[in-house]
């Protein structure tokens, strides 16, 4: 499964910089008027992109864990609704009624090629906003940084495990510090 953090990464990677004001002012402007973006409504688009985005976290732990279980299980002890009332009781916020049938849609998990790696969203999104972070330290628009990221995980693409990549650009394991910041459930640093 170590493929999927390089597909993933780079695309997730990339969505980082449309929520940076530097990059929106230069791509953004009215269809009409030709105005800029203005800052209040930035401000507002970015408050609701963060709107109950621990909410959001939880409901995708209980994808993956519900997702891992199933296919790692023993399939003759399976009952997939049991399976996944016990992970909602362990994990979900907020519960959906009974008669909720999610797992009879949950095809990407079984003819998306993701069987026990839905996780994958998850941890890319770990590595890129801490991939992301070393822009944000650095400069958006550093070109030294972004050839770093070019040859460290675009052109490595999954010729190596997306961890190493990581590590060899970054120059240290991920942290998840800069994800719940980016998702508005940490402050970013003083």
């Amino acid at each position: 499964m170590a493929w999927m953090g390089c597909v993933e990464l780079p695309s997730q990677f990339m969505e980082n910089f449309c929520w940076e004001w530097e990059v929106l002012q230069g791509m953004t402007h009215h269809v009409d008027t030709g105005e800029p973006l203005p800052r209040t409504l930035y401000e507002r688009m970015l408050a609701a992109k963060n709107f109950q985005s621990g909410l959001q976290t939880m409901r995708q732990i209980e994808f993956s864990l519900f997702d891992m279980e199933l296919h790692c299980s023993v399939p003759t002890l399976l009952d997939p609704l049991h399976l996944l009332a016990r992970i909602r009781a362990e994990v979900a916020v907020v519960k959906p009624p009974v008669w909720h049938r999610f797992p009879h849609s949950f095809s990407h998990i079984f003819a998306g090629g993701y069987a026990a790696g839905y996780y994958s969203y998850k941890w890319a999104e770990v590595l890129s906003a801490d991939a992301y972070a070393l822009f944000e330290e650095s400069g958006v628009f550093n070109p030294e940084i972004g050839r770093r990221f070019q040859n460290e995980i675009l052109a490595q693409g999954s010729s190596r495990p997306a961890l190493d990549s990581f590590i060899a650009f970054r120059g240290r394991p991920p942290q998840l510090d800069a994800l719940l910041r980016h998702q508005g459930m940490v402050p970013p640093p003083a």
